[in-house]
């Protein structure tokens, strides 16, 4: 059970879904850090050590849309409160398969653990890199269930000049894996314009709870 999750994330890499049939998949968490729910077309997966039974039921009682229950605040509520975990957003969850080459980028490697983006990277990531651009971060490292994950940041001074875009890109290069995962909050509108210019495309929704 603990590889069920992997599995559903790296079927979803090849474009296979589970069913929309409007049901909701609970599985155990894969490891002590990753808990939360994905929510694909018609389709959910919770992955938590809380009963099933509990969760099916906290589901039946969410109001509005059931095809929007796991998302809803009501049982994302509800769940934090059984777990005792909390959440940041809800992401749009985004996938990109490997390219070939190296980045068209100048990256300096950044291996000060104390280095904050390194820091705050290694809360929820293992394996962490962190690469340094002219304006820009860009991070790569193990997240939920094993997959290799990217995220970047550019300074405003830096912004209009594609920098995000080719970080994005760069990950795809850089990444010891056949694809990699990026999470982008819907409401920030130029990270998801990003990395869809970088040739990501959407799976679905992600909540991760958090622990502390």
């Amino acid at each position: 059970m603990t590889e069920a999750l992997a599995g559903i994330l790296a079927a979803a890499a090849q474009g296979r879904f589970p069913p929309p049939d409007g049901s909701t998949t609970v599985v155990r968490r894969p490891n002590a850090r990753d808990a939360g729910v994905l929510a694909f077309t018609a389709h959910s997966v919770v992955f938590t050590d809380e009963d099933p039974r509990w969760v099916r039921a906290a589901l039946a009682g969410t109001p509005g849309d059931a095809l929007a229950a796991t998302m809803n605040p009501h049982f994302l509520g509800a769940l934090m409160a059984r777990t005792g975990r909390h959440m940041n957003t809800i992401d749009l969850l985004t996938v990109a398969p490997t390219l070939p080459g190296t980045p068209e980028l100048e990256l300096r490697e950044i291996r000060d653990p104390e280095h904050p983006r390194v820091a705050r990277a290694m809360r929820f990531r293992d394996e962490v890199r962190v690469w340094g651009a002219d304006g820009g971060v860009l991070i790569l490292g193990r997240g939920v269930a094993g997959r290799w994950e990217t995220a970047i940041e550019v300074a405003e001074e830096a912004r209009g000049r594609r920098l995000g875009e080719r970080l994005a890109r760069a990950a795809r290069q850089l990444v010891p894996d056949a694809v990699v995962w990026a999470q982008q909050s819907p409401g920030n509108a130029r990270s998801v314009r990003t990395f869809q210019a970088a040739g990501y495309r959407p799976v679905g929704s992600e909540a991760l709870f958090v622990q502390g």
